[in-house]
């Protein structure tokens, strides 16, 4: 009797430390997770897009906040920010960038159709989802401006689309999207609430919890005697510049007539609205606000129909409010260096906080680049605006590039996948080291535990003689 009871208690301390060893790693992996890095593509209305450009509202749409184009139609918001809890498949990821829609001209000045849609937020819940977002939109007629902070603008149609269990990214794509009443008075009543509008795709990464650690002790500060670094008046060593070049360039690159891409390389960035050039050295005069700087980085163009241009070793020269961007320009096998390019307002470049930071300059094709692109636009022609950051202080961070999230789609390449099919599927993968050792030791226990309840059977069963 007493080996029976010692059996039964050895199983359910067994068993009790078997538990105790799965359960974390169910309450682990099931963990809210948070979403940082991703991008939203999304047409609004490709109907209103055409409606705004055509023949009678004579109008045209600008992009902000670093949103861009992809594909046919669409409008690329970026650098998602939210949650996503695997457990219950809810999903909140919002995005910057926006759109301007301007048409119809008043004889006054103005516009009477004027609404910008920004700042859109998907978010996913107990099987339903909603698209919010930030408008500014003038009523027809009065001309009323309202401005409404994350209006519910659309419902998804997540039918079969189960989002519980996803791996990193969490992407769908082609999801259905209507208007909601709320879109409808938002949308400065062009359409009535229950239109369709152009789906939805996204991707986001979600980025599993990181393991607390151990705190450390502050590190020392340097003695006095410890040399420092020497620091050259007037030079920095950190610097960027950001260019798209023209936006309709990009689109004609990929578009069916060159039917060709864009390759970046020697350390240039893909910003999705924008190209990045690194590294950027060279001097700085905080008293004149001259500025002369180079960069590394550059971006090759080519096409079906003969389209091969290649712009790298960018410079960036500044002087009495007025700024230049240079590049080599190679094409037909010929490579013409520091080619002034554009031309871009500069203001005074007055550093704050380290930093001396120009944004979205407006730029102008020169006579020299107009040339560069093969006679395609005349000088003086509106290219993309040009973002330029110094750290005139070592110790100053560049501002980031938008996040477009992980295996970002090629710039020109539409979405494949079909329409509603989430790539949300069960992170299998995720489990990690620690989560396969707990597994490998919940059999053995279990395997231990079945010993122990075999043997306890033995002892009791009756013995045949």
């Amino acid at each position: 009797m007493t080996s029976s009871v010692s059996a039964r208690a050895l199983a359910a301390a067994l068993l009790a430390v078997l538990l105790g060893a799965l359960l974390p790693a169910t309450a682990a992996q099931a963990a809210s997770r948070t979403v940082q890095g991703g991008r939203l593509d999304w047409g609004i209305k490709s109907s209103f897009q055409s409606y705004v450009t055509g023949p009678v509202a004579g109008g045209s749409w600008s992009l902000t906040g670093g949103a861009a184009t992809v594909g046919r139609s669409e409008f690329r918001f970026h650098s998602a920010t939210g949650s996503y809890d695997p457990a219950s498949g809810d999903l909140r990821a919002g995005f910057s960038g926006g759109v301007r829609f301007v048409g119809h001209k008043q004889a006054g000045g103005g516009n009477e159709l004027d609404l910008t849609i920004s700042r859109p937020t998907v978010r996913i819940s107990g099987g339903t989802g909603t698209l919010y977002a930030d408008m500014v939109s003038k009523a027809r007629g009065s001309g009323r401006v309202t401005t409404s902070a994350q209006v519910p603008l659309a419902t998804l149609g997540l039918s079969g689309i189960d989002m519980k269990g996803g791996s990193t990214p969490i992407a769908l794509n082609g999801v259905p999207a209507t208007l909601t009443s709320q879109g409808a008075s938002a949308f400065a009543g062009y359409y009535a609430a229950g239109t369709p509008l152009d789906p939805v795709s996204l991707s986001v990464d979600a980025k599993v919890p990181a393991a607390a650690e151990p705190s450390k002790p502050p590190a020392s500060s340097p003695s006095p005697s410890a040399p420092k670094k020497k620091e050259t008046a007037g030079r920095f060593e950190d610097a960027a510049v950001d260019w798209g070049v023209r936006r309709t360039f990009r689109e004609y690159v990929t578009g069916s007539i060159s039917r060709g891409k864009w390759a970046l390389a020697d350390g240039a960035q893909d910003g999705g609205a924008v190209f990045r050039f690194p590294k950027g050295e060279g001097t700085y005069d905080t008293v004149k606000h001259t500025l002369d700087a180079d960069f590394t980085g550059s971006v090759r163009f080519t096409g079906a129909d003969g389209l091969d241009l290649e712009l790298a070793a960018f410079t960036a020269r500044v002087a009495s409010g007025r700024g230049t961007l240079l590049a080599d320009v190679t094409s037909d096998g010929t490579t013409d260096r520091a080619v002034p390019l554009v031309t871009f307002a500069a203001g005074d470049l007055t550093p704050e906080d380290g930093l001396a930071v120009l944004t979205e300059a407006p730029a102008t094709l020169t006579a020299d680049g107009a040339r560069a692109f093969g006679s395609l636009y005349k000088a003086g022609t509106v290219m993309d605006p040009v973002s330029l950051a110094v750290a005139v202080d070592p110790k100053a961070e560049l501002p980031p590039l938008p996040d477009l999230g992980s295996e970002a789609e090629p710039s020109d390449a539409p979405a494949t996948q079909p329409a509603g099919t989430p790539a949300a599927q069960p992170a299998a993968a995720e489990s990690g080291p620690r989560t396969s050792l707990l597994v490998g030791g919940g059999a053995a226990l279990i395997a231990a535990l079945a010993a122990v309840l075999y043997a306890a059977r033995r002892r009791r069963a009756p013995r045949n003689t």
